[in-house]
């Protein structure tokens, strides 16, 4: 049933790389029911499809309207093998309409191309248009950190194994317990929650600039006093008093996604981009930086926050007009590669400092995204 529809929609290079499977599995589908044919030809699919990372080299993706953030995005979730693991394990929809709105199964055929091709560049169209439908337009300036959250819920809630489901949630999401104390009577709530990445201030409270990424992170785990129009009301003490409000960490994924607020509102409201210097390590241990208030988890998780640097998605230009690019490590070769749409080059480590940024540059190449790897256990 689903045998001659699905050859009439592949690309005619996916049909030639599946014609001999299709032929022989023409012959047995006649004795098996639809629900097995369809499996059967879910598992041969997704076995065509080439690992990730640069197997026949770097591969680029054509601008095909303001894609570059799209784009920038699609190389890191690419390169990540953990990631493309993931992918290919999944269910191929069995109708045209359910594949041409498949988020997952678009960058699946997308991920093929790159792999199984020998061109520089591929166009990226059908999964840009795919993405359309659910309101990422073409020909409009995204933001990379919300670009981010919108692609992975999307693939997420289309992932139909929920096996895939529980390992991409653990691939990628951070494990926080928020504490409320009030400072009258001691009354203390503690909530878990998650977070995909973690959205770390470039400023303090009194607006200096933090120097370095480690700032960063402790003073976005530190405590945080609530008073005056600030206060929470208390049920214990029946009115509204001071808080102590603080948030410590949990558990922390393989793949770590943090997100630097370059973009911050200013007088008026107004947005504007912070590009001052800020320096950030190819080598992260979160034990280092953070104090134990500010942690809850044994010693077998924390032993585990070792990281290294695996890519940086960068932003150069203004809030209204810019331009993004991806600096991505190759976890075979650990060689850094500059994927700035259909064009790709190898760079080096000083070239990826180069997105630490300027105070005096304002339109200059600054880091917006930080992908942290963990390390293996060695």
């Amino acid at each position: 049933m689903g045998q001659k529809s699905g050859r009439q929609e592949r690309s005619k290079k996916l049909e030639l790389a599946l014609s001999e499977t299709m032929k022989a599995a023409t012959e047995v589908q006649s004795n098996k029911d639809e629900a097995e044919g369809l499996k059967a030809k879910d598992q041969r699919l997704t076995s065509v499809f080439g690992v990730a990372d640069l197997k026949n080299g770097a591969i680029g993706l054509y601008n095909v309207g303001q894609s570059c953030c799209l784009n920038s995005l699609l190389q890191v979730f690419l390169m990540n093998i953990h990631f493309t693991g993931i992918l290919r394990r999944m269910t191929v929809p069995p109708r045209a309409g359910q594949k041409n709105r498949n988020v997952p199964y678009q960058m699946l055929l997308l991920l093929e191309e790159m792999q199984c091709g020998k061109q520089k560049a591929v166009f990226p169209t059908p999964l840009a248009l795919c993405l359309s439908g659910y309101r990422v337009k073409l020909f409009v300036q995204h933001d990379a950190a919300q670009l981010f959250l919108t692609l992975w819920n999307l693939i997420k809630d289309q992932m139909k194994k929920p096996e895939l489901v529980e390992e991409l949630s653990s691939l990628y999401t951070i494990c926080v317990q928020e504490h409320l104390a009030c400072q009258k009577c001691s009354l203390e709530t503690k909530r878990k929650s998650k977070m995909l990445t973690l959205p770390l201030p470039m400023l303090d409270a009194d607006s200096c600039v933090l120097k370095t990424l480690e700032d960063c992170l402790q003073y976005f785990f530190r405590p945080e006093e609530l008073t005056d129009h600030n206060m929470c009301f208390c049920e214990q003490c029946g009115r509204k008093t001071p808080f102590l409000q603080s948030m410590k960490l949990v558990h922390l994924p393989q793949t770590l996604t943090i997100h630097l607020k370059r973009f911050c509102f200013g007088e008026s409201s107004y947005v504007h981009k912070l590009s001052h210097y800020l320096p950030f390590p190819q080598d992260l241990d979160f034990n280092a930086i953070l104090t134990e208030n500010q942690c809850q988890a044994d010693d077998n998780e924390k032993a585990s926050w070792q990281y290294e640097l695996f890519a940086v998605v960068a932003h150069s230009g203004s809030t209204s007009c810019g331009h993004y690019c991806a600096y991505i490590r190759s976890l075979t070769e650990c060689k850094w590669y500059c994927f700035n749409d259909s064009q790709v080059c190898q760079v080096s480590w000083d070239d990826v400092k180069c997105t630490y940024g300027h105070s005096n540059l304002n339109w200059t190449e600054t880091a917006y995204l930080l992908i942290y790897m963990k390390k293996c256990p060695k």
